[in-house]
């Protein structure tokens, strides 16, 4: 027998901002948008830097790669780690780490140095800090807030990032108009790390673990493949995340639509690194609005293929208006799927494995982009940019379709509480 009152009027909706009502989470929000703006300036700086180093589309290219590296070698024992240790105190190690490198590659560029054989060293060690931090933080958001209220703070971190995105990059670029250098951007981002670090100290929650869950070992790290691997819904949410990521990945190649395709300068630039996050944010609040929905699959599905129909046509527009326009439908669509398949994950998954799903997860969220930003520097530099975005979004629809018709379960899915 059903427990649910019937329904004798429209839905109330939840105030859009309702996870704030709880402290950590709150703590942890405002940290991580400072934090997150500085590291938005600095993924600019770079591009930018790293191009004119070598004028060479490979070359941010292989920014993916050495990103990539630490995912592979460290992301399953990262989730041991996450699920074995006080997940605030990884974190406050990781940001730590990532502090002290952008303060490095501050001191560099100011006094010349930074060469890039510096620069891809200082993203190596940067993305094995972040590779250690993301399930650690992923997994601390459940037992910050409630479970009714954990699509919504979901939400709200997407919004949050969204806003630094847009705040970042818009600064960065008009930083290196203004200063023709990056480093006072690394300077900023190095002290921005002090935000998140100082809301981790200030936290209430601490993140008991029994000692039948300090268990690390290669039998630990393969339970949450295992995990995974025994969740149908889990896997081809993360195999179709991982092929939108590898095939439509714009963003690696946008210093050089800036300067070759649109011809715009390094405020330009800002607003194009900036454009998907005005889509992402609005859509973030929608979805905040909202709160739980209920045919998660089909929509899933749909949002995925808008993400590869944006990329084909920014692919091919030689517009500046345009282009932005669909970078921002990019992030909408991006920001659609991605609240909904963090809320599934989290809600099918137990607490003890949360830190090891997330690591099994990043394999494919994060090594998706990784690997499609080489893909994309080798294909722009054997057959030009526009080719390499406009292909790939083709392939990301193509693949949907193949997911869709092939996974009926995924097409079907609902969520059972919505």
């Amino acid at each position: 027998m059903s427990t649910t009152p019937p329904s004798n009027g429209p839905t109330r909706r939840q105030s859009p901002f309702v996870a704030f009502q709880h402290h950590d989470f709150r703590l942890l929000w405002f940290g991580q948008i400072v934090s997150q703006a500085g590291t938005q300036m600095t993924i600019v700086a770079i591009s930018w830097q790293l191009y004119k180093l070598t004028n060479n589309p490979l070359s941010l290219g292989l920014i993916g790669l050495f990103r990539i590296i630490p995912l592979l070698l460290f992301s399953l024992g990262s989730g041991v780690l996450a699920d074995s240790f006080d997940r605030r105190k990884l974190m406050l190690l990781s940001q730590t780490t990532s502090m002290t490198m952008a303060a490095v590659l501050a001191v560099a560029t100011y006094f010349g140095l930074a060469s890039p054989a510096l620069i891809y060293a200082v993203i190596l060690l940067s993305s094995t800090a972040n590779t250690f931090d993301l399930p650690a933080r992923q997994a601390l958001i459940p037992s910050l807030v409630p479970r009714e209220h954990l699509t919504n703070a979901l939400s709200l971190n997407i919004i949050g990032w969204q806003i630094a995105t847009i705040v970042g990059p818009t600064i960065g670029g008009l930083l290196l108009a203004w200063r023709g250098n990056a480093d006072v951007i690394y300077a900023i981002d190095a002290i921005s790390f002090g935000a998140v670090i100082l809301s981790l100290l200030l936290m209430r929650t601490r993140h008991i673990v029994s000692t039948e869950q300090r268990k690390v070992s290669i039998g630990a790290a393969l339970e949450g493949l295992r995990f995974v691997r025994g969740t149908p819904i889990l896997f081809w949410t993360m195999a179709l995340d991982f092929i939108a990521t590898f095939f439509a990945g714009a963003m690696t190649l946008l210093p050089v639509f800036a300067q070759d395709i649109l011809r715009v300068d390094e405020v330009g630039l800002g607003i194009l690194y900036a454009a998907p996050s005005v889509g992402a944010v609005v859509t973030g609040m929608l979805m905040a609005w909202i709160g739980n929905v209920r045919n998660q699959g089909p929509i899933i599905l749909w949002s995925v293929a808008a993400y590869g129909l944006c990329t084909a046509i920014f692919g091919v527009s030689t517009s500046f208006i345009l282009s932005c326009v669909m970078l921002a439908g990019i992030g909408a669509a991006d920001t659609i799927s991605m609240v909904i398949r963090n809320t599934l994950r989290q809600t099918l998954t137990p607490d003890e494995l949360r830190g090891r799903m997330v690591s099994v997860n990043q394999l494919f969220f994060a090594g998706g982009p990784q690997l499609g930003e080489v893909e994309a520097g080798v294909v722009a530099r054997l057959l030009g940019a526009s080719v390499a975005v406009w292909t790939g979004g083709v392939a990301c629809i193509l693949g949907v379709l193949l997911i869709g018709l092939g996974v009926p379960s995924l097409r079907r899915y609902q969520d059972p509480q919505a």
